[in-house]
């Protein structure tokens, strides 16, 4: 699939998602997550938030094209991405936790395909135009995630094991790591869009390598961290399509919320 504008990234997501509900697939995790920002980034654009709306959908095109690319290249033939491989061969893996399955897809969007999609979008000198937009997507990410955190603790009841332990170094382990990834994104991206085609691309080999060897750590941690997640594992839910559909009403909640305390 190949979107050509930012309500084809919803559509095609939304699609993914359904597909996930009715096959019980994991894929669907991530893809509720990612729904709901690129909904909320649509939202901005369309009430002005952004200096450059017309940019910013282009920008969210290609991000989500990266992404569909590597869910394609998967399904086709196992190949795409090394850190999208990593992501999607655990989806299978029953003892892999809810959270480790977002911060898989997070860890290979953000950290690979984001600075692809933001250099692409405003090569050369151009993509220090971008920086504020770049920016103001934070404080979207920050509200969907918390959001899909609170969906988490719901599902998962032990996850704040990992507090305990030492594991998660904020109250909110995906918005922290999103937005840790996200400063580093940008600062890719500028790297990007002032090379060559052929710097780029070992760059973007360097970035994939990078979040490869991320993927595997998120995936295998070790220390106490591996007990805690057996522990996390044995109590969350185990009914996928419930857990997706789940995920995916996540911005529902806080509205529904809203219009009862009016």
């Amino acid at each position: 699939m190949a979107a050509g504008n930012i309500d084809e990234v919803v559509d095609g997501l939304a699609e993914v998602v359904r597909d996930a509900r009715r096959d019980g697939d994991r894929i669907g995790y991530f893809a509720a997550l990612y729904r709901q920002v690129t909904v909320e980034v649509r939202t901005a654009i369309h009430q002005g938030q952004f200096d450059d709306g017309a940019r910013m959908d282009r920008f969210d095109t290609y991000f989500g094209n990266r992404y569909f690319a590597a869910y394609d290249a998967w399904r086709r033939d196992r190949s795409g991405p090394r850190c999208w491989r990593e992501a999607f061969g655990l989806l299978d893996d029953s003892d892999t936790v809810i959270v480790q399955h977002l911060l898989l897809g997070v860890n290979a969007h953000i950290n690979l395909d984001l600075a692809v999609a933001a250099a692409r979008t405003c090569p050369g000198a151009s993509i220090h135009a971008l920086r504020r937009d770049f920016l103001l997507i934070n404080d979207i990410l920050g509200r969907v995630v918390l959001e899909v955190q609170d969906s988490i603790d719901a599902l998962s009841p032990l996850l704040s094991l990992l507090d305990r332990i030492g594991a998660r170094t904020d109250e909110r382990i995906l918005d922290f790591s999103i937005r840790r990834s996200r400063q580093e994104a940008w600062h890719d991206a500028v790297l990007l869009a002032g090379q060559t085609e052929e710097e780029q691309a070992e760059t973007i080999e360097r970035l994939d390598i990078r979040a490869a060897v991320l993927a595997r750590l998120i995936a295998r941690p070790g220390g106490l961290v591996r007990p805690a997640l057996e522990l996390i594992s044995a109590t969350e839910s185990d009914d996928v399509p419930a857990v997706v559909a789940h995920l995916d009403r996540a911005m529902e909640r806080p509205a529904a919320r809203r219009s009862t305390d009016d």
